[in-house]
């Protein structure tokens, strides 16, 4: 377990009895609103406490006493979206096209009486602009709080499989 509470690799198998198709299809829907550049809405998943964390070593264990490639609460992802918005904004001249694939979901804790869920998962994003093509590939931990029907992420915690290497600047989430 790291710091905030999730491990730092999944576990097998998953919680039997669970049906993983809301959350697989939560996760589908959270990568389209990224894709579409819908920012503001993607950053509505979020519980107001929410943080959004990309470590930059592999099993980094603490968000707090490292550097991470984004640790994000809502106040640093409003910023974020803000400078995405921002029309001369040199990093996003023409603005990056995406498309996040989600696949391998699993949930690996359900306290269904709390509405609360640890969800893992392999992810792929495909980032393309100025005839540069970017592969991000890793494995994703979402800890998501029932909201009705749905849910809100509580923390996103994406480990890429080459999170130690010398990146370009990355303005779009992952």
């Amino acid at each position: 377990m790291d710091a905030l509470g999730l491990p730092s690799a999944p576990a097998a198998g998953g919680i039997a009895g669970v049906d993983r198709e809301p959350f697989e299809l939560f996760l589908i829907h959270e990568g389209r609103l990224l894709d579409e550049r819908e920012f503001e809405a993607w950053m509505e998943l979020f519980t107001e406490d929410g943080l959004y964390w990309v470590p930059s070593t592999s099993g980094e264990p603490d968000p707090y006493n490292q550097a991470s490639l984004f640790f994000d609460d809502r106040q640093l992802m409003k910023t974020r979206i803000e400078r995405l918005r921002h029309p001369r904004i040199h990093i996003q001249t023409p603005p990056s096209r995406t498309n996040h694939m989600v696949s391998n979901v699993v949930v690996e804790e359900a306290d269904e009486k709390a509405g609360t869920y640890l969800v893992s998962s392999s992810m792929m994003m495909g980032e393309f602009r100025l005839d540069v093509q970017r592969i991000f590939i890793g494995r994703q931990f979402h800890r998501l709080v029932r909201e009705g029907d749905s849910f809100r992420i509580a923390l996103k915690r994406v480990n890429l499989i080459n999170c130690d290497t010398a990146f370009e600047a990355m303005a779009v989430p992952i």
